[in-house]
């Protein structure tokens, strides 16, 4: 999130200096490639790049191309095949041994529903999204091509840029129900179907020197951070950054201050039992889906016996979002290295991944998405 927020920052800033801009979009990868479908660079007139579509053995061609879509105003998309040693116009030898389309995509700011815009209103939601990229591989003219916001399951955009409103729909409620991307196609024109989840939210329970670090690395990813605790000597907001919320309150009253969402994760590191033991009764029937948890495997388990023993029913699908100690196991002792431990903890969680050593993955790193739906020969090409 933290890219498609620099992106949208550098856009408003290009907005304010007259220039012009295109904004490149990875919208397929056949095979292996450092960044996936998705990811984005912004590309001024100037040639000043924000974001990035490679790890940076793309950038120098993509920024040319950027310059001539930005020239022509005209979107174009180009196809990377990193798997070809002999290709010198990306460079020999790189590794990657994916082909990658890209989507070039010059900014209209009179638009009000550009891309960027559409990113913008992405980011500033609290609800899923997804942004339909149409493309053509062989830039025919009049093809449908761009991209369009998503954000319900069944709205449609109008006019629908497809042939195929039925197929297309259909996608992107699969979309919107697995909460994943998924790609289709009709008469040679291809649909990047992206599934865009809200901003991660993010709250620590616990102003102590422990929480600065945890803080500073999930801004870091573009989350939004606020730190819960009821002592005025560590909740003050000069001890975090400016863009997070500080709130002194005590632990009954705190979700009164604190929206919580299926977006919203919790961390409880207060080292103040009763504390966090209020707040953990307060998240169990909430949406949230990871709740954190310092301190020892016994000192949780003391807690929700004692949660039992006052009634509470904690149900399977509770315990599943409750982790307790807190953070993946990579040795960490210090502060930071514990926030590492637990953002990393984190991510895990919030995408359904055990966090184990890739060495020792038997598959590929990423899921496959190189076959496309074909709705005019009803088949997958």
């Amino acid at each position: 999130m933290m890219e498609l927020q620099e992106i949208v920052k550098a856009y408003d800033e290009d907005i304010k200096k007259g220039r012009r801009c295109a904004v490149a979009t990875v919208v397929h990868v056949d095979g292996s490639s450092y960044r996936r479908p998705g990811a984005r660079m912004l590309v001024n007139d100037e040639g000043m790049i924000t974001g990035a579509i490679s790890g940076g053995c793309l950038e120098g061609n993509a920024l040319q191309k950027a310059l001539f879509a930005i020239a022509k105003q005209e979107p174009i998309v180009v196809t990377y095949d990193t798997s070809d040693e002999e290709d010198r116009s990306i460079g020999v030898q790189l590794g990657c041994a994916g082909i990658i389309k890209v989507l070039f995509e010059p900014i209209h700011v009179a638009k009000p529903d550009n891309p960027i815009e559409l990113i913008r209103k992405t980011l500033k939601s609290r609800l899923p999204s997804v942004l339909v990229t149409f493309y053509h591989l062989n830039n025919v003219q009049n093809a449908p091509t761009g991209t369009f916001l998503i954000t319900a399951a069944n709205n449609l955009p109008d006019p629908l840029p497809a042939a195929d409103g039925q197929q297309l729909n259909e996608a992107i409620s699969i979309c919107f129900s697995t909460a994943t991307s998924q790609f289709t196609s009709y008469n040679n024109t291809h649909c990047f179907i992206e599934w865009v989840p809200p901003v991660t939210r993010l709250v620590i329970a616990g102003a102590g020197n422990d929480a600065i670090p945890l803080m500073q690395m999930a801004e870091l990813l573009g989350w939004q951070v606020s730190v819960i605790d009821g002592r005025y000597s560590h909740a003050r907001p000069e001890r975090f950054s400016a863009s997070c919320q500080v709130v002194v309150t005590n632990a009954e009253a705190a979700f009164e201050k604190i929206d919580v969402d299926a977006f919203t994760v919790f961390v409880l590191l207060t080292h103040n039992y009763n504390y966090d033991k209020a707040i953990l009764k307060w998240l169990l029937p909430l949406s949230s889906p990871y709740i954190g948890i310092l301190g020892p495997k016994k000192k949780l388990n003391h807690m929700l016996d004692d949660l039992r023993v006052e009634g509470i029913t904690i149900s399977d699908a509770a315990m599943e979002k409750i982790y307790g100690p807190i953070g993946l196991e990579i040795g960490a002792e210090t502060p930071e290295e514990i926030a590492v431990s637990i953002i990393a903890e984190i991510i895990a969680a919030l995408r359904k991944k055990p966090g184990g050593h890739l060495k020792y993955k038997p598959t590929t790193i990423h899921h496959s998405h190189n076959t496309f739906h074909n709705t005019s020969a009803g088949n997958v090409v």
